[in-house]
C-alpha cells in the first residue's frame, strides 16, 4: 500500500456519524411505496477541497446549503449513480455489483473534468450508510432500497472552467417497482439523446435534462418512453428512455454496442448478457438498425424487446411505433428469455440463487 492509499484509508476510517434524533420510518407505508418520493433518515457527505477529500460524515437527511454561484448550477458539472440494496428472508443485506458503480462514476467524472472518488471511499460510505438505515430496506418482493451517489461542483464560481471544489453525497430511498406495467414506446427520429464525441456514455445530469422535452412530447402522444436513435441519421438504435435496450430476434439476443460512447455501459445490461450466454443464447453487441427491427416485427421474428437498468431491472416493451405505425409485440407471458433472466437476476440479488459470478456484496 503506497502513501496515497494509506492516506485514503485513514480518511475513510474516520467517517464521523451523527444519528438522526427522530426516525421517519414509522410513517412509511411499505405496502404503498412510490418510487423516489420517500427518503431514509441519513445521508453521507464528503468535500473535495485543496486537491483532497475531507470532512467525511454521515448526518441526518436534510436540505443542503449552496451558494447562488454554485458551479454545478451554472456549468453542469454533475454526475451520479444508481444502485440498490436488498434483504433476504434471513435479514441479510446484499448489494449488486457496487464495485462497478464505483468505477463508472469515476469514468463519468473524468469526462466532466471532475476529481476521482477513491473506490475505498465510495464502498465504505455506501456500506456504512446502508448499515445505519438498514431498517429502511423493504423485504417485499419487487421492492428495494435505492442508493443515489452523486458528485457535483460546489465551488462559488462564475467563469467557464473546471471547479476546484466538489461535494460527494449519497442518500437512499425505499422504492417499489419503477414500471407497473409493460411500456409502449416510439422510435425517436427528430431529437437526439447523445452524439459521437459527446457525453452519452456518462451518467451526467445534463443528459437527462436534454431528454425531458422530447420525452414529454412522446408522453403527450401516449408513449411511456422513447427509443433513441443516432444523432447523425436516426438509422441506428441506441437506448430506450433511460435504459439500455435488447431485441430477441430469431435465436439471437441483440443489443447496441457501446464502442461509440453514445450509450451508457449498463451494469444490468452486462449482467443480462452474461446470463443469456449461460442459457445458450447467441448474443450480439453491435449497431442495431431501425430497419432490421421493424422488418423483424413485420415478419414475426421479433420475439422480445425489453429495457435493462438499475431502476427497472428488466422493463418489458409491449409495442413499438415507428413513423406512425404501431407494431404490437408478443404477449409478456410468452417471452421465455426475458422472464427467465429477470427471475434469475432477482434470485441472485436476494440471495436465493448461487452467486457464481461474485456479483453480490454482503453487508
Amino acid at each position: 500500500m503506497d502513501k496515497g492509499e494509506e492516506k485514503i484509508m485513514d480518511i475513510v476510517s474516520n467517517i464521523k456519524i451523527e444519528k438522526s434524533e427522530g426516525s421517519k420510518l414509522p410513517f412509511l407505508d411499505f405496502d404503498n411505496i412510490q418510487f423516489g418520493k420517500e427518503f431514509s433518515d441519513h445521508m453521507f457527505i464528503a468535500d473535495y477541497k485543496g486537491g483532497e477529500w475531507q470532512n467525511l460524515k454521515i448526518v441526518p437527511y436534510a436540505p443542503i446549503t449552496l451558494s447562488p454561484a454554485c458551479a454545478a448550477i451554472h456549468y453542469g458539472q454533475s454526475v451520479f449513480e444508481g444502485m440498490k440494496a436488498y434483504k433476504n428472508e434471513s435479514g441479510e443485506i446484499f448489494l449488486f455489483r457496487p464495485e462497478e458503480n464505483a468505477k463508472r462514476i469515476n469514468k463519468s467524472a473524468a469526462r466532466l473534468c471532475m476529481p476521482q472518488i477513491p473506490e475505498e471511499l465510495f464502498m465504505e460510505a455506501v456500506k456504512q450508510l446502508v448499515e445505519i438505515d438498514s431498517d429502511w430496506i423493504p423485504a417485499i418482493e419487487g421492492s428495494s432500497l435505492y442508493i443515489r451517489p452523486y458528485l457535483f461542483a460546489s465551488e462559488e464560481l462564475l467563469g467557464v472552467r473546471p471547479a476546484d471544489e466538489y461535494k460527494f453525497i449519497i442518500f437512499t430511498a425505499p422504492v417499489g417497482g419503477y414500471y407497473s406495467e409493460p411500456v409502449h414506446v416510439k422510435i425517436e427520429t427528430e431529437y437526439s439523446r447523445a452524439c459521437e464525441g459527446g457525453v452519452g456514455f456518462a451518467k451526467a445530469a445534463g443528459n437527462y435534462a436534454a431528454a425531458l422535452y422530447p420525452a414529454k412530447l412522446g408522453q403527450e402522444q401516449g408513449f411511456r418512453q422513447l427509443i433513441w436513435t443516432d444523432a447523425k441519421e436516426h438509422k441506428y438504435i441506441e437506448e430506450a428512455g433511460t435504459m439500455n435496450i435488447m431485441f430477441h430476434i430469431g435465436d439471437t439476443l441483440i443489443t447496441p454496442n457501446t464502442d461509440l460512447e453514445t450509450t451508457l455501459a449498463g451494469i444490468t445490461r452486462d449482467s443480462v448478457l452474461v446470463l443469456a450466454k449461460e442459457l445458450g443464447v447467441k448474443v450480439e453487441e453491435r449497431r442495431v438498425s431501425v430497419d432490421e427491427v421493424i422488418e423483424a416485427a413485420k415478419n414475426g421474428a421479433l420475439k422480445d424487446v425489453f429495457g435493462t437498468g438499475t431502476a427497472a431491472t428488466i422493463a418489458q416493451i409491449s409495442s413499438i411505433t415507428y413513423n406512425g405505425v404501431k407494431y404490437d409485440l408478443p404477449a409478456i407471458e410468452s417471452r421465455t428469455l426475458s422472464n427467465e433472466i429477470a427471475k434469475e437476476l432477482q434470485d441472485i440479488k436476494r440471495g436465493r440463487a448461487e452467486d457464481t459470478h461474485n456479483w453480490i456484496y454482503r453487508i
